[in-house]
């Protein structure tokens, strides 16, 4: 009776054995399938990195070819404080040629004294109402637009100033459009000016001629 269960156990052993035996080859197996599909993977994801990396890099490359570097905050300041202080003191020298200033009527004033001065004894109406009038008159009108001459010229500066700047750089509105307001009103005071001066909106007054009475 011991003889027969001795070789059913050693049966059972080597049965367990081969099982064993067995499933280690299946795990060996699986863990080589798996590493085989994963090196694929692995080499691509190796292989797409160096691309996008250039693609980044040319992406970069390409936006710092196109895009301008950005200009400094503070110059951009001092430039639209700039333009405006030019609209502005446009806009004032505009005014002043439509309206007059201190300065015309002093070169006025001194013009007609120093006429009164000048003029000689004796001296014809004609000559009388150049020296009072008509001189002072053309004075005015000089000054007049000599200040619609500087606010045109402050007022286009202003204007093109965008273009010399590097890069351009867009104005605020107010300052395009008191800008342009100071274009208008100096080229306006221009006209005034030049009429005044050449006595186009009014003539210049003239003596009446003198009648000879008769003698008995």
């Amino acid at each position: 009776m011991n003889a027969t269960t001795k070789p059913d156990t050693i049966d059972d052993s080597a049965a367990a054995e081969a099982q064993a035996a067995e499933a280690e080859e299946a795990t060996a197996e699986a863990v080589t399938e798996n590493a085989d599909d994963s090196a694929p993977r692995d080499s691509a994801a190796h292989d797409a990195a160096p691309h996008d990396s250039a693609s980044e890099e040319e992406t970069g490359e390409g936006e710092a070819e196109d895009g301008e570097p950005d200009a400094d905050p503070a110059v951009a300041r001092r430039s639209g404080v700039g333009a405006g202080a030019g609209a502005v003191v446009a806009a004032a020298l505009a005014f002043v040629a439509l309206s007059g200033s201190w300065m015309g009527t002093v070169l006025s004033e001194r013009k007609t004294l120093t006429g009164q001065i000048h003029l000689p004894q004796g001296a014809s109406a004609a000559q009388q109402i150049h020296e009072v009038y008509a001189a002072p008159w053309h004075t005015t009108a000089l000054v007049n637009g000599g200040f619609a001459l500087l606010a045109l010229i402050v007022g286009v500066v202003v204007l093109a100033l965008p273009l010399f700047s590097t890069p351009a750089r867009t104005q605020a509105v107010w300052v395009r459009a008191v800008a342009w307001g100071s274009v208008a009103v100096a080229v306006i005071g221009l006209v005034i000016a030049a009429g005044m001066y050449f006595d186009l909106f009014a003539a210049l007054p003239s003596a009446p001629a003198a009648t000879s009475t008769p003698t008995q």
